[in-house]
């Protein structure tokens, strides 16, 4: 194995900034869902975060450890929403100037919610990948610090505390899945699971119409696709990251598939079950658990409920026929 970027002694060094600002998030069993799929089957609800998603772990992690140079620079990130709530919500709290830059025709909710946690907001581009092209030229130009979404070692080793969190509850779980955008959960759920329990699979999920992560770590090479179609935004990318990538070859155990129907009916069997809401991405674990229940009956299963910033007009598509 080669020497990797993030350790789960970064992971611990972590916890006390995480825990000074964000409680544990709960991990629940759910017995609808565990009684449909044929296992034990809980959700870790990184949906109860103060910004509705995991990513606000990384942000505090990352943003508490900044130099005072960087403070009075600012941060710029890229961001469908999450990973850009994350950062404002960081910047906030160390008051430090933010701007977030995301794609055109964004979700408007997770757009207002960046806005109201006082950070500037940039629409820019197609999609994420076009967004995240500009952000490289604003930082170079203005001379601010670039926080990118997967390529930093203090945000993975951050958001890998929803994972020692699993492992505090449940010592012995078979399966963690975890939806894929770039990866940081899914690389620090590895480097925690193969430190507490190395026969623990981590299993990440993408979507079949965005699946350039997944095609990348299967054909050990970078792949990137002309279009990143899901309605899913929290997992709509075309172009994977350099130092995710390099964690997920050395200790993920797998990457499947699931499509953006599997997504819609994920979302809503988890609302009527749990009566929580969440995002296509946040509902992608608990799809592929549906649509591989074969592979995992009988096991302890995690999924990571990893959001829940739905774009509230999906509603009535979601709830329909």
């Amino acid at each position: 194995m080669t020497s990797l970027p993030v350790t789960y002694d970064d992971v611990l060094a972590a916890l006390p900034r995480v825990h000074a600002v964000l409680p544990r998030t709960p991990l629940y069993e759910w017995t609808g869902l565990s009684q449909r799929l044929g296992c034990r089957f809980f959700l870790k609800h990184e949906n109860h975060q103060p910004v509705g998603a995991f990513k606000v772990r990384g942000g505090i992690n990352l943003v508490g450890t900044l130099s005072e140079a960087e403070r009075e620079a600012g941060i710029l990130g890229c961001s469908t929403g999450n990973h850009g709530q994350s950062l404002a919500f960081a910047a906030q709290r160390f008051d430090v100037r933010c701007a977030i830059v995301v794609p055109r025709g964004n979700n408007p909710d997770k757009n207002a919610a960046i806005r109201r946690l006082g950070a500037e907001l940039i629409e820019y581009g197609r999609d994420f990948d076009e967004a995240r092209d500009y952000c490289d030229d604003v930082a170079r130009k203005q001379g601010v610090r670039y926080v990118h979404s997967a390529n930093e070692p203090l945000l993975i080793a951050g958001v890998g505390t929803f994972a020692w969190e699993i492992f505090e509850s449940l010592p012995e779980p078979d399966v963690i899945l975890v939806p894929i955008g770039l990866g940081s959960s899914v690389c620090g759920a590895c480097v925690v699971a193969k430190a507490r329990r190395p026969q623990t699979l981590v299993i990440g999920v993408q979507a079949e119409g965005a699946s350039a992560v997944a095609d990348s770590w299967r054909q050990r090479r970078m792949v990137t696709t002309e279009s990143a179609a899901t309605w899913a935004e929290g997992i709509a990318t075309r172009r994977p990251a350099e130092m995710t990538m390099q964690i997920m070859r050395e200790l993920l155990d797998d990457v499947v598939l699931v499509n953006d129907e599997e997504l819609r009916s994920a979302v809503r069997e988890i609302l009527e079950q749990t009566h929580n809401l969440a995002e296509g991405a946040g509902a992608a674990a608990y799809a592929a658990a549906r649509r591989y229940y074969e592979r995992f009956a009988g096991l302890t299963v995690v999924g990571l409920l990893s959001g829940g910033n739905l774009d509230v007009s999906r509603l009535p598509w979601i709830l329909g026929p």
